[in-house]
């Protein structure tokens, strides 16, 4: 007994049948009720031996005591083991050449009070793995919904999981090495209240998505282990319905504080372009969209105009990480954006094209409070893209977004890469060729305007819609020191080397990068 009770403390069900086998030369094995393998750890049983304890199962539903055959130069013996209500215990199968030992009958007894121990605890880690797995996927539909835009349906399932979501939240971003996520947020877990909400990132597997009220100034003090050896990102205090602004503020954090060195960093207050044009982004927003959410599915397999739209606005946010966002195939994503391209008349191979989809989006979801550092517009006409951008606050605006890289000790190189990279559609490779770099350098150039203009460019969601746009805005304005040298000329030679990419590539040029491509957006 001392043998089977080591056997039983080991690890479970497992030794203790290895520890009846190799005591009674049986081939032991745990059983349904209706006579399919529950465990075993041996080799298949013969033909004669399944059928044995098939027999012996069927013989034993609904009855108590056991059941012993002989049968064909074998013996088999059933027990049940008695499980909690409501749980469907196994039953303790033993197959043996006859003649059989004696103590068999008497050392399954034996057993069965260890297996039933073992198989209970092993059974309520199961249904525990399965709550959690449950609850975890319940806490990614919410930030899901968020980040949607789908607040009352949010609500609704955080009401029914709990916590209840606040009226003002801020957002947290938190990159771990990818091995390690489980552990971090178990330990955050532990270390936070209940009201935070805590989930892995669907999309990025070294991503954390912390939720936690606004109100008051920020003061989270972070395990010691995380704020260590982890990178943060903070937002500022959002309204719940903004939580998708609140994340990609706090992305930007992140890629600040990573291209900085710093472990944490609070995002640079910096107003949206959609709030810094107010009311009048939305009109014009409506009239971009319409196409779309006037479009009606052919088929009902089909995807309808609030799919396509949560589609864009995934696609806008993370690129081919979208699969993993919305839970969909690649082909299904790519035949979707198909559909996006065909109904808006866009060009989504293009900058230009992505940065008016994006700003369209971000303007219906946006409520307009009047900015207090640039103003608003007024609403009485519905103006084009172009004519916004033109705006003398939005002018402002753009000037604000590519100051850092005008301070003195900034190298004029960075904003040179910058430039380059957005007339070529913020492609790596086209923009190492037309600057006669490396594309690692490009990318080391682009890391460092990262830390400058504390935004992410590298990784989506991406500032480089904003700053695509910031420059169309600033097409008669200097962009940095880099663009009044001599040097400065050779960006015809980009834009000459674009064209040149670009009908290789078989995508249709027909202006020069400095104007919009869709006559739409003009």
């Amino acid at each position: 007994m001392l043998d089977l009770q080591r056997a039983a403390r080991k690890g479970g069900t497992e030794p203790v049948l290895r520890w009846l086998a190799r005591r009674t030369g049986a081939k032991v094995l745990l059983l349904t009720s209706e006579g399919t393998l529950a465990h075993q750890f041996q080799p298949p049983l013969s033909d004669t031996e399944r059928g044995l304890a098939l027999r012996g199962a069927r013989e034993l539903a609904g009855r108590r005591g056991s059941v012993a055959i002989d049968q064909d130069g074998f013996t088999c013996i059933v027990l049940p083991l008695d499980g909690p209500q409501g749980a469907s215990a196994p039953l303790l199968a033993a197959v043996a050449p006859q003649p059989t030992p004696h103590e068999l009958p008497l050392l399954l007894a034996d057993a069965t009070s260890a297996l039933r121990l073992s198989w209970l605890a092993e059974h309520l880690g199961r249904q525990q793995r399965r709550l959690r797995l449950a609850e975890a996927g319940t806490r990614e539909a919410v930030v899901h919904l968020l980040l949607n835009g789908h607040t009352s349906a949010a609500r609704q399932v955080a009401g029914a999981l709990g916590p209840a979501l606040p009226a003002m939240v801020r957002v947290y971003v938190i990159e771990v090495p990818p091995q390690d996520r489980a552990q971090r947020a178990e330990e955050l877990a532990e270390a936070t209240d209940d009201d935070v909400w805590i989930v892995p990132c669907p999309v990025y597997a070294d991503h954390i998505f912390v939720l936690e009220t606004g109100d008051g100034a920020p003061t989270r003090v972070w395990p010691p282990t995380l704020a260590a050896t982890c990178w943060i990102g903070e937002s500022n205090a959002v309204p719940l319905r903004e939580t998708a602004t609140g994340y990609a503020q706090a992305f930007h954090a992140l890629a600040s504080a990573r291209a900085g060195g710093e472990r944490q960093i609070s995002f640079a207050a910096n107003p949206d372009l959609a709030l810094a044009i107010g009311p009048a982004a939305a009109v014009w927003a409506e009239a971009f969209l319409a196409p779309i959410r006037a479009h009606r599915p052919g088929r009902p397999q089909d995807p309808d105009s609030t799919e396509l739209l949560a589609t864009a606005a995934s696609w806008i946010s993370f690129r081919s990480g979208a699969t993993a966002h919305l839970k969909i195939h690649r082909n299904t994503l790519s035949a979707r954006l198909t559909h996006i391209r065909e109904i808006l008349g866009l060009n989504l191979h293009r900058l230009a094209d992505q940065a008016a989809l994006s700003l369209a989006l971000r303007s219906i979801a946006t409520k307009f409070p009047p900015p207090p550092k640039y103003g608003t517009v007024g609403t009485a006409a519905s103006p084009t893209l172009d004519k916004l951008l033109r705006l003398p606050h939005i002018t402002a605006w753009a000037q604000d977004q590519f100051r850092p890289l005008a301070a003195p000790d900034v190298p004029a190189h960075i904003g040179e890469t910058l430039t380059a990279w957005l007339r070529l559609d913020a492609r790596i490779e086209p923009t190492a060729a037309a600057l006669s770099i490396s594309t690692s350098a490009v990318r080391k150039r682009l890391t460092h305007g990262e830390a400058l203009l504390k935004r992410s460019l590298l990784r989506p969601p991406s500032a480089v819609h904003d700053l695509w746009l910031a420059r169309h805005a600033l097409r008669h304005i200097p962009l940095s020191r880099a663009e009044e040298k001599p040097g400065a000329r050779g960006l015809a030679e980009v834009q000459r080397r674009m064209e040149h990419l670009y009908a290789i590539r078989d995508f249709q040029l027909q202006q020069p990068a400095e104007m919009f491509l869709n006559p739409r957006l003009g």
